[in-house]
């Protein structure tokens, strides 16, 4: 039976009204029900309360807002406002789900968390959720990382292959399960391991010791080689570029021998272009056998391509020719759907107002067509106002996280359609742990307190665990021990001692006799 919580008060609009509580155990952000009329429940959510004292007893007002009801799998807000005084109940779970749009099946979707204010879980469907592009945005320590591998455990329990660009090595964790069992319990999650179903690559495998080398096909076309080069080539310049790639066309070559072949050119401008590419040969990435897009994309498997360690510019040039690589393979049918996320995205798919990259033209190209191929684009960035905004609008799933700098909240506006103030504010004031989710996946906008990990965040793992010695329990026969050879220790010291200085004053001795004889021959020197 629905709970009652109060009637409507004031004045009423079809979409707000006030409610004056009966009960002071509704929370912000809570979901309630009214019987209007015509249209039978529809459902309301709790954006803010007030209390104060009216002829000396305590009042307490929520302000709520119409979120509409279904019908024809539409959600609609009714067209004439509620009966002043009209009761307002608690909303039941099976009205929540039908017009919020969740599905009450976790198989074959992304489980994210419970809803706000409610025991409810957070279903979304796998392909309205990344199908459109997606992004994750929140304020450093919000819990942004954390939200995204949880996106990444329901990805992997669904086979979806994935690609994560990793700046800085986070998401090695997938191999190691949690063990904070008191956060999983709230959240009706199992501690679980991904390590048959990650493949880490790294530049660094220095500083990465257990990620695969990573190699990169030094095989170029004239496009991709003019835009990986670290610098503008003149037409001269690229016509000598193209020359080179003709001469090497369907051979095997590496990066050397196209600075051999480029050095065969008797134009001075040749210069610019050799040292353009002994760059590339001098990252060491192009060293070795090099992986390709089929090793990359695979069912089941999320690959990792760990950038810890790896110097900016060449993380750019990964990136650019992971992606460009990727893209020309996806439009020719090679692979199938996968999600290719990039965390830092702010750093490799700047606003043109703070600077350009060399991955900024490839990430534009794959948001605009990308998902057409199956190519779903995960952007991930603690500074929106920062990410070129062609490539944040075109994220149709929006995962924000707390965030407060008033220049993000504004990017963040204008990628989403139909922002409003109130949305802001939820946004300011959203706890660590919390995201707001807007897009397709959901017919509103829902707040989610995101769910407990399997696996263990960076924070709580420890790359090389100190061994502690078992402790041999004490016996009778140790605690007698020392009665009778006091400290055995102190005895062997002592002994040691004994025979250095014995040693010390042999040699002491020696060295006297010895210096007599001198002193006897060598006297009149």
């Amino acid at each position: 039976m629905a709970r009652f919580i109060g009637t409507i008060e004031g004045e009423v609009k079809t979409t707000s009204f006030k409610i004056l509580l009966s009960t002071s155990d509704v929370e912000k952000g809570s979901f309630v029900k009214i019987n209007h009329e015509v249209y039978g429940w529809v459902l309301a959510r709790i954006g803010g309360l007030k209390r104060y004292m009216q002829d000396g007893e305590e009042v307490l007002i929520a302000d709520a807002r119409t979120i509409g009801y279904k019908q024809n799998e539409q959600v609609l807000i009714p067209k004439s406002p509620f009966k002043p005084n009209e009761k307002v109940y608690s909303a039941d779970k099976e009205l929540i789900q039908n017009v919020m749009g969740l599905s009450k099946n976790r198989k074959n979707n992304i489980y994210l968390g419970l809803l706000e204010g409610h025991n409810i879980p957070v279903y979304l469907d796998i392909q309205k959720t990344i199908g459109k592009h997606v992004s994750v945005l929140a304020k450093t320590g919000a819990g942004k990382s954390y939200t995204v591998a949880v996106i990444l455990e329901e990805l992997l329990k669904n086979d979806i292959p994935i690609v994560v660009i990793d700046p800085h090595g986070e998401y090695s964790t997938l191999k190691y399960e949690n063990d904070d069992y008191d956060a999983m319990l709230k959240f009706n999650v199992k501690p679980r391991s991904y390590r048959d179903k990650v493949k880490e690559y790294a530049a660094n495998i220095i500083i990465n010791p257990d990620a695969d080398k990573l190699t990169l096909n030094p095989k170029f076309s004239l496009e991709e080689l003019i835009d990986i080069l670290p610098m503008r080539l003149t037409d001269k310049q690229k016509s000598i570029v193209y020359d080179a790639l003709k001469r090497l066309e369907d051979k095997d070559y590496t990066i050397q021998d196209l600075i051999n072949v480029v050095k065969l050119e008797k134009e001075k401008t040749k210069w610019k272009v050799i040292s353009g590419l002994e760059t590339l040969r001098n990252s060491g990435i192009f060293d070795g056998r090099p992986i390709t897009e089929e090793d990359i994309v695979k069912e089941g498997q999320a690959s990792i391509i760990n950038l810890k360690g790896t110097e900016p510019q060449i993380q750019e040039l990964i990136i650019t020719k992971i992606a460009r690589s990727l893209f020309n393979a996806a439009k020719s049918g090679l692979l199938p759907s996968f999600f290719f996320l990039v965390e830092e995205a702010h750093n490799f798919c700047p606003e043109r107002g703070f600077g350009d990259v060399l991955s900024s033209n490839i990430l534009r190209n794959i948001a605009s067509e990308g998902r057409k191929f199956g190519f779903y684009l995960c952007v991930v960035s603690q500074r929106p106002a920062r990410i070129d905004k062609n490539v944040l609008s075109q994220c149709n799933t929006q995962i924000i996280l707390k965030v407060t700098n008033p220049n993000d909240l504004r990017a963040i506006g204008q990628s989403i359609e139909g922002f409003t103030s109130g949305m802001e504010n939820d946004i300011r004031q959203l706890s660590v742990g919390q995201a707001l989710v807007v897009g397709e996946c959901v017919e509103q906008p829902i707040t989610v307190n995101i769910r407990a990990r399997e696996t263990k965040h960076l924070s709580t793992v420890r790359i090389k665990e100190k061994i502690t010695p078992m402790k041999r329990e004490t016996g009778f026969i140790d605690k007698i021990k020392p009665i009778f050879l006091k400290d055995e220790s102190e005895l062997s010291e002592r002994v040691d001692m004994e025979k250095i200085k014995i040693g010390l004053e042999r040699s002491k001795r020696r060295k006297t006799l010895r210096d007599r004889i001198i002193s006897i021959f060598l006297k009149d020197k």
